[in-house]
Order: structure tokens, then C-alpha cells, then sequence
């Protein structure tokens, strides 16, 4: 069953990253102030374009 948390617009996910990219990722994050959330919609809209082509 899927938790909804409160959520309209968006779906919850749980990962695991390697400790590196994390650790990079949020120091990116808080340099920037875009939220984690953002930064994963970005990679992942990125990724998906590259391999549709």
C-alpha cells in the first residue's frame, strides 16, 4: 500500500545512493538552496531525455 504523505503533485520514492554522490548532491543543495527533491526531478528529467533519443 502506498502512502500518500500529503502529497498532490508529487510521489514519495526511498533509495539508497552511494555515500559520495550523496554527501556531493547535498553540499550542492545547500550551496544553491534547491531543494534535494528539485535537484532529483532535474537528474532524473535529464537522464530520461538522454536515453529517449
Amino acid at each position: 500500500m502506498t502512502v500518500n504523505r500529503g502529497l498532490k503533485n508529487r510521489t514519495a520514492i526511498s533509495t539508497a545512493i552511494e555515500k559520495d554522490l550523496y554527501q556531493r548532491l547535498k553540499c550542492y543543495s545547500d550551496k544553491t538552496k534547491i531543494p534535494l527533491s528539485k535537484l532529483f526531478d532535474m537528474a532524473i528529467a535529464m537522464f530520461l531525455e538522454s536515453v529517449e533519443k
